[in-house]
């Protein structure tokens, strides 16, 4: 659905039939003077569940991915000089 943007005056005079659109899915905007002021939107009260195992077998983890790192590379997330 669309979002539509009302002024203030508006929304004092329409509150209950805007509320109503925003529960069909529509996204408000509110503004003043051409200026957006507020975003009135549906609040969605399902909690989104974990779904996991959602990567099992399209993500690889190398069998070194705990190895200590160079010490090249080390130095340079320590901000210093490599001392080789």
């Amino acid at each position: 659905m669309a979002t539509m943007t009302v002024t203030v005056q508006e929304l004092d005079k329409q509150i209950h039939t805007l509320l109503a659109e925003v529960q069909r899915g529509a996204e408000i905007v509110i503004s003043s003077s051409g200026k957006p002021l507020a975003r009135l939107l549906s609040f969605d009260n399902e909690k989104k569940s974990i779904r996991f195992g959602v990567l099992r077998g399209k993500v690889k983890v190398s069998e070194d991915f705990d190895a200590p790192l160079p010490d090249d590379v080390l130095a340079e997330f320590e901000g210093r000089e490599c001392e080789s």
